[in-house]
């Protein structure tokens, strides 16, 4: 019952074409390692602008499809999954970054004015490897570490972790917070929750993005109180004062642990292309990050984001849904490190 302590129903993968199932993530695994080539951001800042700018290729059992700063892998089976250039959200936020190539690698550093610097290592894709802070005395703390430790790169199917729903013993709604219900205490106490079931081991960033079974062991917030404009990821500013209580429980999430880790996930309803949808909720999860570091101080190296279009609706309809169209924030921290107890 609505409410009620209980058993949580398994994510939501039913979108009008569905989620990102085994069978689509193994073809997508095949062509993984053939991304590259994310386009620059520049020259587009409408949906429009996006499309008009795509490029589709054809690559092993994937077809690839890159549009401005966004790679989307589409496997024989229908199914997308969207990934970016990791270092584009500092740079949008005019933060002082410099990159090196080493080798395979791509090390993009960011100098703090504390005197910090944070450094993200990127493979020849724009995948994201690890991210660190580097302390003034050159003491090196690991933030993300999407690095697995068994083997080569897996597989984009190897990254799908599927687990039995976690029991949930609190009140649906205290499970996922409605943010323009809720006050700063309660979305602290939502993002700072251990996990709702015991995380078996350590995952990695990848896995974690992938796997809404794995997810789903995390307290979330949905903030639906923003409102997009059609075919656009802009915030105006009046809004983006919405996001200030949010804001302020994550800062005092971050000053009582600084190497917490917040996943802004991007969601729209089912109406429009799924590609469109894709690229949009990606978009416009970057823009809530980017307004809670430039508005309101939360280190950008503490967030990283994820758009899933209309794969995980939270009301099951194929027509317009503003519950559908949303964003939300959960804390990933527990999962990376593979830690359950707060």
């Amino acid at each position: 019952m609505p409410g009620q302590p209980g058993q949580l129903p398994p994510p939501e993968r039913q979108g009008r074409r569905g989620g990102i199932g085994l069978g689509g993530a193994a073809a997508i695994g095949l062509g993984a390692a053939a991304i590259g080539g994310i386009m620059a951001t520049r020259g587009a800042d409408r949906l429009d602008d996006v499309r008009s700018r795509r490029q589709e290729t054809r690559e092993g059992d994937v077809t690839i499809i890159r549009e401005p700063g966004r790679t989307l892998i589409r496997g024989d089976d229908d199914r997308v999954i969207i990934r970016r250039d990791e270092n584009q959200r500092f740079r949008d936020l005019g933060l002082d970054t410099r990159s090196e190539r080493r080798g395979e690698e791509t090390v993009t550093v960011y100098d703090r004015r504390d005197g910090t610097q944070i450094v993200t290592v990127t493979d020849a894709d724009g995948r994201l490897l690890r991210r660190s802070r580097r302390e003034r005395d050159g003491a090196e703390v690991i933030i993300i570490d999407n690095m697995r430790r068994d083997g080569p790169r897996p597989r984009f199917a190897e990254e799908i972790v599927e687990l039995p729903p976690p029991p949930l013993r609190i009140p649906r709604e205290r499970y996922i917070v409605d943010a323009g219900h809720a006050d700063e205490r309660l979305i602290y106490e939502t993002i700072t929750a251990p996990p709702v079931a015991p995380v078996p081991r350590r995952y990695t960033l990848d896995e974690v993005r992938y796997s809404p079974d794995l997810r789903a062991h995390m307290r979330s917030v949905d903030v639906d109180t923003i409102n997009f404009d059609s075919g656009s990821w802009t915030v105006g500013a009046d809004q983006a004062q919405r996001l200030r209580v949010l804001a302020q429980a994550v800062m005092q999430a971050v000053e009582r642990t600084p190497n917490e880790v917040f996943l802004v996930e991007g969601h729209t309803d089912a109406v429009g292309a799924d590609i469109d949808n894709l690229s949009l909720s990606d978009r416009r999860a970057q823009s809530v990050a980017e307004i809670l570091t430039r508005d309101f101080g939360v280190p950008a190296e503490n967030l990283t984001t994820q758009g899933y279009g209309e794969q995980y609706l939270k009301v099951q309809t194929q027509g317009d849904s503003r519950e559908n169209r949303r964003v939300t924030l959960r804390r990933i921290t527990p999962l990376l490190t593979g830690q359950n107890a707060q």
